[in-house]
């Protein structure tokens, strides 16, 4: 009876993998992970160090604790560049930020809800081409673009040519994230408005938009990342240098024959990123959870 109901030593039990074989893989596991952790962070922590390095000493040493701690570089790039400085290309920056946001989510909303609620005639041929437009990259069209805003004097010193575009919803991606999340709605909250005698947009703006706030909050936050860091499109646009914005100035203090002004370079692109990581870190948690819910379900 005792043979019957004691464990069984076989093959199993013998290779049965142990704690401390578990614990050895985990702790591998982890240390590689820190390991390429530390290579992708590595740029910007030396970037991060060399800002704060005396400019002549910054190729003196890679690594990552700086000899001699300084503030020059901060203050001389800040007050440097062209025209308003680095005070105005924050300025002007934030207002091409603020208007790219209300231009987009009020128009890819709209015109999401458009190609999921309403019928109307080529429907399916215009929904089409406006997946054909994700496939486009914007350098197909830039031209064409620059030559429509050419023609009617914008270009030089006015933001309009960026942001025109996105009140006439010109990003696809965020108009097929929408149209995603809104086939995830019941259509029954629809019907339920009609009934009340709302119309479409009353229904859009009263019964909708409120339950698109994650795909929202996704187009918010890659809106505000890919219009904080655009460096092509101000190039083209901006020829002012009142008008740079921070990528423009960024780019300003870079001298293409000598090493000078690397390390105004420096502490202006840390100050440049600062936006943009605390934007990341507070929003962190929605990013995750518009991506999940988009197109999923509402």
């Amino acid at each position: 009876m005792t043979n019957l109901i004691s464990a069984p030593k076989g093959k199993g039990a013998a290779t049965r993998p142990s704690k401390h074989s578990k614990l050895s893989k985990v702790s591998l596991k982890h240390v590689g992970l820190v390991f390429f952790g530390f290579l992708m962070l590595y740029p910007l922590l030396w970037m991060l160090k060399s800002s704060f390095t005396p400019e002549g000493d910054i190729f003196d040493s890679f690594g990552l604790l700086p000899g001699e701690l300084t503030f020059e570089n901060y203050v001389k790039g800040w007050s440097s560049g062209e025209g308003v400085g680095f005070t105005g290309y924050f300025l002007n920056t934030i207002l091409i930020v603020v208007g790219s946001l209300v231009g987009n989510l009020l128009s890819c909303s709209l015109a999401a809800y458009a190609f999921a609620r309403l019928e109307f005639r080529l429907k399916t041929t215009f929904f089409g081409l406006m997946l054909a437009g994700i496939m486009l990259p914007y350098h197909v069209v830039a031209i064409p673009q620059y030559i429509m805003f050419s023609s009617t004097g914008l270009v030089g010193t006015t933001f309009l040519p960026l942001i025109i575009p996105k009140i006439l919803a010109v990003d696809a991606f965020f108009i097929f994230l929408m149209v995603q999340f809104l086939r995830g709605i019941p259509r029954e909250l629809d019907e339920a408005a009609s009934i009340d005698g709302a119309g479409p947009f009353r229904t859009f703006w009263s019964v909708i938009l409120p339950l698109m706030k994650p795909a929202l909050i996704t187009t918010t936050i890659f809106t505000f990342i890919w219009t904080w860091n655009d460096f092509f499109s101000p190039l083209i646009y901006l020829t002012v240098p009142e008008s740079y914005t921070v990528s423009l100035g960024l780019n300003s203090l870079v001298d293409s024959q000598t090493s000078a002004g690397l390390g105004p370079l420096f502490a202006m692109s840390v100050i440049t990123l600062i936006p943009v990581f605390l934007f990341f870190v507070f929003a962190q948690k929605h990013i995750v959870q518009g991506i999940a819910t988009t197109g999923s379900k509402g």
